[in-house]
């Protein structure tokens, strides 16, 4: 099974509702479970099954709480709100490690104010020791890099504001 099929397991599980899929064959294991909500999380193991024990997912990382209400009333949020509505997220198609750059010496695909159009690649996301370049699916500028360079991101996992007009 290679990481497009995986893949599409995953979006196929988060959005048919399904809580748990699991897949075996002689070779490796894949147990995809989701959350009340629907979306794929947490658990995804292949492992070869002479070699090793299923292993446990590490611990959903807990959310930040949410920002004190400013002096004003909370108005300059509102503003914000509207303002991100307009734009477009570009969220991550895999679980993996999120790269800007195809190496630590080369520039960033993209930067904040760049023009984009459909299939240019954006970002790299390492998955399982495979590099793969995302491409942009629609056409804008850059307005906000939301995930940082080298770490890890989720499915579906926002990325980047695009501003589409």
């Amino acid at each position: 099974m290679d990481i497009s099929q995986i893949q599409s397991l995953i979006k196929f599980v988060s959005k048919s509702g399904v809580n748990e899929v699991e897949l075996e064959t002689k070779d490796f294991k894949i147990n995809i479970k989701t959350n009340k909500a629907g979306d794929a999380t947490t658990q995804m193991m292949a492992v070869p099954q002479q070699n090793y024990a299923p292993q446990q997912a590490p611990a959903a990382p807990v959310a930040a709480p949410a920002p004190a209400p400013s002096a004003d009333g909370g108005s300059q949020n509102n503003e914000s709100k509207s303002d991100d509505n307009k734009y477009v997220t570009v969220k991550s198609p895999m679980i993996g490690t999120f790269y800007r750059s195809a190496n630590p010496e080369s520039d960033s695909f993209v930067n904040v104010g760049d023009d984009i159009s459909a299939g240019k690649v954006i970002c790299i996301i390492e998955a399982m020791k495979l590099f793969n370049e995302i491409e942009a699916e629609i056409s804008g500028k850059i307005v906000k890099v939301l995930a940082d360079d080298a770490t890890p991101v989720e499915y579906d996992q926002p990325l980047f504001l695009v501003d589409p007009s």
